[in-house]
């Protein structure tokens, strides 16, 4: 293999690679199976380090996100070691035989790829986490709910709760959720409720039983990035709506839908993740008409609906759960490792989601359920969202001001939601910054994830308001930003 003016392997991309008349590698899969050539042929040997993302995209003339995907394949195969401010090397370690692991499916590989910034939320390497997506676990450990939560529980170990318990889940629970949405002029029955593990498991129901393979779906842009992985994971062909101050562009959105039909627009109207923006009223009697014209099913998550005004302007109660279904989860506001989120829909809709949940998962935990309802009944939960509203009000208003102190300063968000959304400067690198934060222990999430077309948008961070005063996270930001890069 001829050698480039670094002395490293040429890898430059071939002009096509085929094996056994398949269809040929995409420009990631090109470099990834050079690299492979080039380890069994002794020219790259363990210990070795590659290229820089940065400097092996320049030098194969593809974008450093196929160059990161390509590393991140041969991570995933076990051929390189990722090292946190260090870069990527081959592995030491015996690779695997031939044949003996199958490679995972490329619509596996992709999906996995956009859930990195996922991954570290579960593992947790960062000490300082201004990238994280929840509130941090003293905002629940430490408040009033804490002592509920350990009553409540020693009460479920008798009784039914260790049993499946129906596929719907815990009926007193669909019904106290039915009437939450009564308050938010969404009214439905308790048979029109399905729980489910989480929001992310109703999104992937909805997914697994609507969109088949080269579907057209819309999505915010930027928007909910595990949503994307789903898609992705499912085939489906995502286009991107643009997302502003108001909610969805709905001239962007009207244009998309004119072009080719869509089959459903996923959306977040309260408290956006990752901007933090509400659509207006306007906006949202738009959506529903563009959606209703072009027969678009609409699903709106709305993760943080406990936090939020009742009478907030949200899709599904404009229009009745005729063309949307409604995603909630308890995941934002009570606790992650509960695992308790709601879908909510036509009723013959929600059966069949129903029965496609029994075929994967057969039921939702009915210890967890009976744990919220209980919570729920005596009053616990509503105390614990009042204290929780006041903490995030405060963490927004201290944020906004310690960021604007540093050179960042940002508007408030009008939705109440966990987030901020901080366009950088021009000329300042998201990814490098993202990589030398990594360095020193900060976890940030950059603006290109959240897009469904990484790295087309403007530079931004989003960043969590629980997280953002930590000291360390304010200095290096504001260093960045006086270097200007």
């Amino acid at each position: 293999m001829r050698e480039g003016p670094d002395g490293q392997p040429d890898i430059r991309p071939m002009a096509e690679f085929r094996q056994g008349g398949r269809k040929a590698l995409s420009k990631a899969g090109r470099i990834a199976a050079r690299l492979v050539a080039a380890m069994e042929g002794r020219q790259l040997r363990p210990g070795s380090r590659l290229a820089s993302i940065r400097q092996g995209a320049r030098e194969q003339g593809v974008s450093k996100n196929t160059m990161a995907e390509a590393y991140e394949r041969l991570v995933a195969s076990g051929h390189l070691e990722a090292r946190r401010g260090a870069g990527y090397f081959v592995s030491g370690r015996p690779s695997r035989p031939a044949g003996l692991v199958p490679a995972a499916r490329r619509e596996v590989a992709e999906a996995l790829n956009l859930v990195s910034l996922l991954r570290e939320q579960t593992e947790e390497h960062y000490l300082v986490r201004p990238g994280e997506g929840r509130p941090p676990p003293s905002w629940m450990e430490g408040s009033e709910l804490a002592r509920h939560l350990t009553q409540a529980s020693r009460a479920l170990y008798r009784g039914e709760a260790h049993g499946y318990g129906s596929s719907w889940g815990y009926a007193p629970l669909r019904e106290r959720i039915a009437l939450s949405l009564a308050e938010r002029s969404l009214p439905c029955g308790p048979e029109q409720v399905l729980l489910t593990q989480g929001a992310n498991h109703a999104l992937d129901l909805v997914i697994r039983h609507l969109i088949a393979p080269g579907d057209r779906v819309l999505v915010d842009d930027p928007g909910y990035y595990p949503l994307f992985a789903k898609l992705r994971l499912a085939k489906a062909e995502i286009l991107g709506v643009r997302r502003t101050a108001a909610g969805p562009d709905v001239e962007h959105l009207a244009a998309q839908l004119a072009r080719r039909p869509a089959r459903a627009f996923f959306t977040q109207s309260l408290a956006h993740n990752p901007t933090g923006g509400t659509l207006t009223p306007a906006v949202a009697a738009a959506v529903l008409r563009l959606a209703e014209r072009h027969g678009c099913l609409l699903v709106e998550d709305d993760p943080f609906a406990d936090l939020l005004p009742a009478a907030g302007p949200r899709l599904a109660a404009l229009d009745g759960l005729r063309q949307v279904l409604y995603v909630g989860t308890f995941s934002k506001t009570l606790s992650a490792s509960l695992r308790v989120g709601y879908l909510a829909g036509p009723a013959p809709l929600v059966a069949a989601l129903n029965d496609l949940k029994l075929l994967t998962v057969v039921s939702t935990s009915q210890y967890a359920e009976r744990l919220v309802c209980r919570l729920m009944e005596a009053g616990h939960y509503r105390r614990h969202l009042r204290r929780l509203a006041r903490r995030v009000e405060a963490a927004t208003a201290q944020a906004l001001r310690d960021l604007a102190a540093i050179g960042l300063p940002l508007a408030r968000p009008p939705g109440g939601g966990f987030y901020l959304w901080a366009r950088l400067p021009p000329g300042l690198d998201e990814e490098a910054l993202c990589r030398r934060a990594a360095a020193q222990g900060i976890f940030l999430a950059p603006g290109a994830v959240f897009s469904p077309e990484r790295g087309a948008g403007p530079a931004a961070l989003r960043i969590n308001v629980a997280h953002a005063g930590d000291p360390r996270f304010l200095d290096f930001m504001a260093r960045a930003l006086a270097a200007g890069a």
